[in-house]
This record gives C-alpha cells, sequence and structure tokens, in this order.
C-alpha cells in the first residue's frame, strides 16, 4: 500500500473538500469557506490530485460525488469532528466532576483552611474527593513530576515551571488555655520566656520561626515539647501549662473552642505570606482553573471569618 508523508499534505485542504462534497457546488462551497470561486476551484484541483480521483464528477444539473467521494464523506466528517474536539478546551463541570484532588499543605494551614474548602466543594462539586498531604522537603519536587495538583505554603523562591500567587497573610499570636496562671498579669517578654513551650515540627528538629527571631535578639525560651501536628499540640495545651505560638487563623480556631485564650506575643514576630503554587503545565487546564478559583475563595472565606472574629 502507497503510504502518505502527512507532512507534505496542507490539512487545510481537508476542510475545503468537507465543504465541496456537502454543496456539491464550487460557488458555494467558496461562499461557505470564505474565499473566491477561484480559489476554491483551484482546491479542488489539489484534491483530485491527492485523491487520485475527480471527487465531483459531471452529472445531470451540476456535480454528483464519485465512487470514492461517497466513501470518504462519512470518514471526513469524524476525522474533522475529532481534531475540533481536540483543538477544543476540554470541558469542565464542577457540579458532575469525580476523582481526587491531591493537595500539599502543611498541617498547621490545613486545619484551618480545610474546613472552608471543603465547604466550597460540597456547594460546588459534591463528587470531588480531597486528599491533604503534606509538602514535606519535596513540594516543588512533587508538583513538577505531576504526584500533587498544588501546594499551599510558605513559598519564598519558585523555580522556572511553578507559578504562585499569594494566597493571605498571616501574623502569629501565642495560644494558652482559658485557666492558664500567667494570664493574671501582663504578658511581656520576660514572663513569656519563663513559660514552657509546645512547637509543632513535621521533622521533630531545627529552630521554628520563633526562636529564630529571639535569637536574633540574643534571646531564647523553652521549648519543652514537640508534636508532629496541631491536634496533638492543642490536646496537650489544653491540659497542661504550655504554651503555643502559631498561625492567628489557627488561633481563632482554637480559641472558638472556648479552652483557649489567644494573645499577641510580646515582641514583633512580623508577617508571613501563605501562597498557592502550581506547575505552569495546569496553568489553563479548567479543571485546575477551577480548584484554583476555589481555593483562592476558600482563603478568603477563612480571613473574613477571622476578622470578624477578631
Amino acid at each position: 500500500m502507497l503510504e502518505v508523508d502527512i507532512r507534505q499534505v496542507d490539512l487545510n485542504l481537508l476542510v475545503a473538500l468537507e465543504a465541496l462534497l456537502d454543496e456539491r457546488n464550487v460557488t458555494r462551497a467558496a461562499h461557505r469557506l470564505g474565499m473566491s470561486q477561484p480559489a476554491a476551484s483551484r482546491a479542488l484541483g489539489r484534491l483530485r490530485t491527492l485523491f487520485s480521483d475527480a471527487l465531483l464528477a459531471d452529472g445531470p444539473g451540476g456535480y454528483v460525488l464519485s465512487a470514492r467521494a461517497e466513501q470518504l464523506r462519512p470518514m471526513l466528517r469524524r476525522i474533522l469532528a475529532g481534531i475540533g474536539e481536540m483543538l477544543e478546551a476540554s470541558p469542565f463541570d464542577p457540579a458532575t466532576a469525580t476523582g481526587r484532588i491531591r493537595l500539599l499543605m502543611p498541617d498547621l494551614q490545613a486545619a484551618a483552611l480545610t474546613p472552608h474548602l471543603l465547604a466550597r466543594l460540597a456547594r460546588e462539586a459534591p463528587c470531588l474527593d480531597l486528599d491533604i498531604v503534606a509538602p514535606g522537603t519535596n513540594g516543588i519536587e512533587a508538583l513538577e513530576q505531576g504526584a500533587a495538583d498544588a501546594m499551599v505554603a510558605l513559598i519564598e523562591e519558585a523555580p522556572a515551571g511553578i507559578r504562585r500567587r499569594r494566597l493571605y497573610d498571616e501574623e502569629l499570636v501565642t495560644l494558652m488555655r482559658a485557666q492558664h496562671p500567667a494570664l493574671a498579669e501582663k504578658l511581656t517578654l520576660d514572663r513569656f520566656l519563663a513559660l514552657e513551650h509546645i512547637v509543632v515540627s513535621v521533622t521533630g528538629v531545627g529552630p521554628a520561626p520563633v526562636d529564630a527571631v529571639l535569637a536574633q535578639m540574643g534571646r531564647t525560651r523553652r521549648v519543652k515539647l514537640r508534636v508532629p501536628n496541631f491536634f496533638a499540640a492543642v490536646e496537650i495545651a489544653a491540659r497542661s501549662d504550655l504554651v503555643m505560638t502559631l498561625p492567628s487563623s489557627l488561633a481563632r480556631a482554637a480559641a472558638e473552642m472556648r479552652r483557649f485564650v489567644s494573645l499577641p506575643p510580646p515582641f514583633d514576630l512580623g508577617r508571613f505570606t501563605m501562597s498557592l503554587a502550581w506547575h505552569a503545565r495546569q496553568q489553563d487546564a479548567p479543571r485546575h482553573i477551577w480548584l484554583r478559583h476555589a481555593i483562592v475563595a476558600a482563603a478568603a472565606d477563612m480571613s473574613s471569618r477571622t476578622e470578624a472574629g477578631s
């Protein structure tokens, strides 16, 4: 069988062929294609050469389709429809979408943001499920390899190919149980340093942001306990005199349990920005565009609730 090199074929001719076979008239086909009648005639000539067939043969009152053209017509429609479908943006309807979304997010941020994101999913995409995974040290690599859809984290720099946008700003507050003895007096720096502290640390090693700031001041605190997640820290702090310094959005949620009081730390810890990151290959995917909008909206819901409760 003769093999045709498709690279040598002008595929626009297939569009012209469809119009010519449908209209069976060069003038009407030219009008449909938005070209001149001579240009349509030249296209027909090239098509006859390409297929080694007349395609449109003289008949009573005009052209009729050749046997080869009759054979080509249904195949041509399928091919052009397939190309159109391939080039058209894939439709995405969150109301009927199924599957799982995999997000990388630290434990502290997951505890504060996820309830608002789940509320969004319940309203807009009830059949989508969610996996939250700690980013660890390889979060960017997971995005690059397609192992996660997006990441919420403190991201100071991102390599080429990783897109990001500001999600929300955080500040740190100190949290202690509602009956803590330290609440009897103003929380000064010396009294803060005299307390025993809990640090939430996934790895269990390395200085927390609070300790880095204290080190610049030439001061230290006693970290009595390190735990791997927020929920363990909350239960321990509720039943002891250990205190925590953690993001305000999460401290607000814990304070609403009525077992805790949150206070501003007695020194400036500054603010930090949580970002949403994803890989550039997902930039224009309708499913991912919806996901990013949902995460941004959930962060706005969380921030507005935090400000309302301030």
